[in-house]
């Protein structure tokens, strides 16, 4: 069969969606029983660098005050944790979860040398390198690689988006990028692309693109059974119609159903505010609260709050003192969320920013990241974390 340019470049949108990985698609064909206990790692990245200063605000910091004239957030309006803190005015819900004992915040996190380029940066957290390596692989990418060497049901992951980020890209295995299981199945079973499945291979010669509609061919099989699995159990919960609302409703009902599913990673931006940026992160942080709170109640009534911890993360935080267009520019340590009712340690895990102690206007670290991903990867995945990042790092106690 000849195909044309542009029918290959069809092809090739479908075969991207499923980010090309046979053995991995094809080990959804067979459902396989999510025992109790399961646990689950939620992944939502805060893309374009969150101001983590107004997100957990040091409401009894003069420098804080004095950094920020106009775009300090008042103690008056920030909803009080101790004498000292207080969250964002928007995040009702995560105040109701720390006083639950369901929220960790982890602050001053970050590594050394760090990069303000929201690309480098971002690239770094998600390879868990050093910011004077490269590597071309995600951390939870490896993580797949690692769990399931050999066997024939691997445990997947999961992105809510068109595109799979390099977190979830592994050296032999890759998670799955789909807005929502249905449109997947939908797009895969266009008439077009049933035809061309059926259609090659009938002259018997092997052409260079055999991969792809190998590739395509078990997308279809596998968008089948993810969108029959995830029918199973569909939440009955009210969610927020928005975007990140919508991507952990899908979340919710995936993980009620049967699927073998360890790892779900969502985003929401951009959070980068170098102009007017009180409006649009309480906007941001409004769809963040609405939707979680909704997440959370969910899981709950269905006896998986347990079970689930949800992990926000950000490439950068922003500089201490505000710019001239009551914004912030990038900089580089940043606050952290856990959200779980599995948690170990609860509330502030650690100190808050030490502002008196910058590095050219910039926090300083106190937490590296890789700490963070070592803990979660031995103590909530049970796996082998340093195998996975390449070397040994300390593991904290919020799990």
């Amino acid at each position: 069969m000849v195909i044309k340019r542009k029918e290959f470049l069809q092809i090739g949108s479908l075969a991207t969606a499923s980010l090309m990985m046979p053995k991995f698609l094809k080990a959804f064909e067979s459902p396989t029983m999510v025992p109790p206990g399961n646990k689950v790692f939620v992944v939502l990245q805060l893309s374009g660098g969150n101001d983590g200063l107004n997100t957990v605000v040091p409401i009894a910091n003069d420098i804080y005050y004095r950094s920020r004239p106009k775009l300090g957030i008042k103690k008056e309006s920030s909803l009080i944790l101790t004498d000292e803190v207080g969250l964002n005015p928007a995040l009702t819900a995560f105040k109701d979860l720390y006083d639950d004992g369901s929220l960790g915040i982890m602050n001053s996190v970050g590594y050394p040398n760090p990069d303000r380029s929201h690309f480098r940066s971002m690239d770094i957290w998600h390879s868990a390198s050093a910011s004077q390596e490269y590597i071309y692989s995600g951390w939870l990418g490896r993580y797949l690689d690692a769990q399931c060497k050999g066997c024939d049901k691997p445990t997947q992951a999961l992105e809510l988006d068109d595109v799979l980020s390099l977190a979830l890209k592994g050296e032999t295995m890759n998670g799955l990028a789909m807005k929502d299981p249905r449109r997947l199945y939908t797009t895969s079973h266009e008439k077009y692309f049933k035809d061309v499945i059926a259609q090659h291979g009938h002259d018997g010669a092997e052409q260079p693109v055999d991969y792809l509609y190998k590739t395509m061919a078990q997308t279809l099989s596998s968008a089948d059974y993810i969108f029959k699995q995830s029918k199973l159990r569909p939440t009955t919960a009210n969610y927020p119609t928005t975007g990140l609302g919508q991507s952990l409703k899908t979340i919710a009902s995936l993980i009620f159903s049967e699927i073998n599913t360890k790892v779900y990673y969502v985003s929401l931006g951009s959070f980068d505010t170098h102009v007017a940026q009180e409006g649009q992160q309480k906007r941001l942080f409004t769809e963040m609260n609405d939707a979680v709170k909704s997440f959370v109640a969910d899981l709950k009534q269905n006896n998986r709050f347990d079970d689930v911890m949800l992990m926000t993360f950000s490439e950068f935080g922003r500089r201490v003192s505000q710019n001239a267009s009551n914004g912030t520019d990038h900089g580089t340590a940043n606050n952290m969320f856990f959200v779980s009712g599995g948690l170990k340690q609860k509330g502030l895990l650690n100190a808050m920013p030490d502002l008196s102690d910058l590095q050219d206007g910039d926090l300083k670290h106190t937490v590296d990241f890789k700490n963070v991903y070592a803990t979660i990867l031995k103590n909530w995945l049970g796996t082998d974390d340093k195998g996975i990042l390449g070397k040994s790092f300390e593991h904290l106690s919020f799990v």
